[in-house]
């Protein structure tokens, strides 16, 4: 079990910290990038239904470098003894759940030993608690995309899969599958918006939820009886061939759905005899969600929960299965962003009232505690990401964890009250934790070693002119003092409904810091964790106070005689990419600006966006033109990295493309050549996840800074050929 060391022994003011992290080694990983990315990563957690271990997904770099494959491990939840890998494939496995008595539950696209012909697509799989060989126990033509619930006191489980919209049964899907594979046609015919999802294109397959009675599975039954079952011989002339008989057969909740299944959450009562589910209901070219109870047995669908313009999401049951909980929030407008409520009713619908009053935070994810008296709540707070016991009977909210970490996957122990997760922090990528009552935290064994981070991390702030308190981390590069100042890199997180809280492994400040960078990751103004007032402070208005709360703690932190404020850059992400091309045009006071999937002409960025109803909702016309960069693309003077993925439906293509356009048009040299480069990944997303490419950006994000903070020449990364 990984040792827990206590914070630095250096002094320390409220405003200046280390936060405590696991004890390392001395060599840290971040020195290379072929060493960073080689470190195994933890996912998932998943708690067994006796409290007695803990499953989590263990994702490690496949031998040729090129992408991830992904493992089950099973951790003692108690602290005890090592971690023992449950499975090995090479296709992986992910989506972690449990049946009722304990049997492990995972999607994985792992060939099928017992299908005549493997379908290449991921299906659900069971591991027996009692020991044995896992085994598929869905067979579907278009695969399982998740395991959507699963029952505390029952086998019933529930599996989220896509159908085609033809399709009226299990095999008329196969079939039509089938036809399309063959005449190899992949056109989708869309009759509703939305038709794109961060990077994926939705259609022409629908997304069901299906229920599944592992009882048979679980126990052997299909097992003893498949030896002697008769298969008759397949029949050219008959279609559609028939769903396996020897598997447990999917029954349809959602029939003819639409999108309605694209759903905000979804929980079993105990008894594995009620869904209830946040789900979608459309609205002209957007849509809201509603709580709707779905009999398991019959399929019937009840409504518990809807309003016009009103978001119900994040369901959860109780352990006795008499009260439900959820999410309730506004739809945002131009005039403020809507607050995020917590709410508790009876199970059927009645007595519905809000917890919580005068917390003003925003709930992540929520549970309800072993004796049902109170929910368990993530939620962001002060650039951390703290538990929170919020009692159903209306009294005060109560923090349980006082740490610079923040926790995810948080599941309760309903043995002993305790809770298991995983936690985070800047220098501290996720690991299983054990949070006892006391609110006392324990580090589980872990699969994958936590890594020595380099340099230092320090909490900063500073008051912007309207009064409001601006933080965030600073983390300072080994060596950094006034007799040798690191150069700033000022990083903006993306969102902007965000906050640098938690380890991230795409972004990782700590590669530059391993390369002498001090990294600042403010939280200005639209950022979460601080209340609702302090999002609206930059609602409407993206490129007023969000502008000059990052500006003004960057003064405050070049103050430091530590950090060298002559070699200063700035650089992205998405908002954050928004928010350097808006920097770019309003000051010159950094060397170089690093600008990734961001937004830079508002106007035409809002129609293209895979979900434009929400973005032309929370600007006027009149902010959304005033608060767009590209108006301001003749001020640019600093040198300009963009980078953009072909495959980006959130923030598409077309802006890294107009961006790249304009700043050719009115700041190339006669001969063509420009200080800016233009770094685009074809086959990539929002966030770029293959190992190589994560690679090559930092390659290049790292020789763009080099030539512009350190004067050196530009290093082309030898992939780029």
């Amino acid at each position: 079990m990984p040792a827990e060391t206590p914070p630095s022994t250096r002094p320390a003011s409220p405003a200046e910290h280390r936060p405590d992290t696991p004890a390392t080694s001395a060599v840290t990983p971040f020195a290379t990038l072929e060493s960073y990315i080689a470190l195994p990563r933890v996912e998932a957690l998943a708690l067994s239904p006796d409290g007695r271990r803990a499953v989590v997904t263990v994702a490690t770099l496949s031998r040729d470098g090129t992408s991830y494959q992904r493992a089950l491990w099973s951790v003692a939840a108690d602290g005890s003894g090592v971690p023992t890998r449950l499975t090995r494939s090479a296709k992986g496995e992910s989506g972690v759940g449990f049946t009722g008595p304990g049997d492990i539950l995972f999607v994985s696209a792992r060939p099928d030993a017992d299908a005549e012909k493997d379908l290449e697509v991921a299906q659900l799989w069971l591991l027996p608690a009692a020991g044995g060989e896992a085994r598929a126990i869905t067979r579907l033509a278009g695969g399982v995309s998740a395991i959507a619930a699963t029952a505390s006191a029952s086998d019933t489980i529930v599996i989220a899969a896509e159908l085609l919209h033809s399709a009226h049964d299990l095999e008329a899907d196969a079939a039509a599958r089938a036809r399309r594979k063959d005449k190899k046609v992949t056109a989708i015919l869309h009759e509703s918006y939305p038709v794109r999802y961060w990077d994926t294109d939705l259609g022409p397959a629908e997304p069901h939820l299906l229920a599944l009675d592992t009882a048979a599975v679980a126990d052997g039954a299909a097992d003893a009886a498949r030896p002697n079952a008769v298969v008759p011989a397949p029949d050219p002339a008959a279609s559609p061939a028939p769903y396996p008989a020897d598997l447990p057969r999917p029954r349809d909740l959602t029939p003819r759905p639409g999108r309605t299944a694209d759903t905000a959450g979804q929980v079993l009562t105990p008894d594995g005899r009620t869904l209830i589910a946040s789900m979608f209901v459309p609205e002209q070219r957007s849509g809201r969600y509603a709580i709707v109870a779905i009999d398991v047995e019959s399929g019937a669908h009840t409504t518990l929960f809807d309003e016009e313009r009103t978001y119900f999401e994040v369901p959860a049951v109780s352990n006795d299965g008499s009260r439900i909980a959820f999410v309730r929030a506004d739809y945002s407008t131009p005039a403020g962003p809507a607050d995020q409520e917590l709410w508790v009713a009876a199970i059927d619908g009645s007595g519905a009232r809000r917890l919580g009053d005068g917390w003003d935070r925003w709930p992540t994810s929520l549970v309800f505690d072993a004796d049902d008296a109170s929910l368990i709540v993530t939620a962001d707070d002060d650039g951390r990401g703290p538990i929170f016991r919020v009692p159903v009977d209306g009294g005060p909210v109560v923090r349980l964890t006082d740490d610079d970490f923040s926790y995810s996957d948080v599941a309760v122990d309903r043995v002993t009250g305790d809770l298991v997760a995983l936690r985070s922090s800047w220098t501290t990528p996720s690991h299983p934790v054990r949070i006892l009552r006391s609110g006392e935290v324990v580090a589980l064994a872990t699969p994958a070693a936590l890594p020595a981070a380099p340099g230092t991390i320090t909490e900063v702030e500073t008051t912007a002119a309207d009064g409001a308190r601006v933080r965030g981390w600073l983390l300072l590069p080994d060596g950094a003092s006034a007799q040798h100042p690191a150069p700033l890199l000022l990083w903006i997180h993306g969102g902007p409904l965000n906050s640098w809280n938690a380890w991230s492994w795409r972004w990782s400040p700590l590669l530059a810091v391993a390369r002498g960078y001090a990294v600042l990751l403010p939280v200005p103004a639209l950022s979460t964790g601080y209340g609702i007032d302090f999002i609206a402070r930059g609602w409407n208005s993206w490129g007023a106070k969000p502008f000059t709360d990052l500006m003004s703690i960057t003064d405050a932190v070049e103050a430091r005689p530590d950090i060298d404020e002559t070699k200063t850059a700035a650089m992205g992400g998405s908002f954050g990419g928004y928010m350097a091309n808006w920097v770019a045009g309003h000051t010159d006071r950094f060397r170089a600006i690093v600008s990734h999937a961001s937004l830079w002409a508002l106007d035409q960025f809002n129609g293209t966006t895979d979900d434009s109803s929400y973005w032309q909702s929370i600007f006027t016309a009149e902010g959304m033109t005033d608060n767009s960069p590209h108006r301001s693309v003749r001020e640019i003077v600093t040198p300009m990295l963009v980078i953009h993925g072909d495959h980006d439906y959130r923030v598409p293509i077309g802006e890294g493309l107009r961006l790249w356009s304009e700043l050719a048009e009115h700041h190339a040299s006669p001969d063509g050549s420009t200080i800016h480069k233009f770094l685009v990944f074809p086959d990539e997303n929002h966030w770029v996840l293959k190992p190589q490419h994560a690679i090559v950006w930092y390659e290049t994000v790292f020789a763009f800074l080099d030539e512009h903070i350190h004067i050196l020449d530009w290093k082309r990364p030898e992939l780029l050929g």
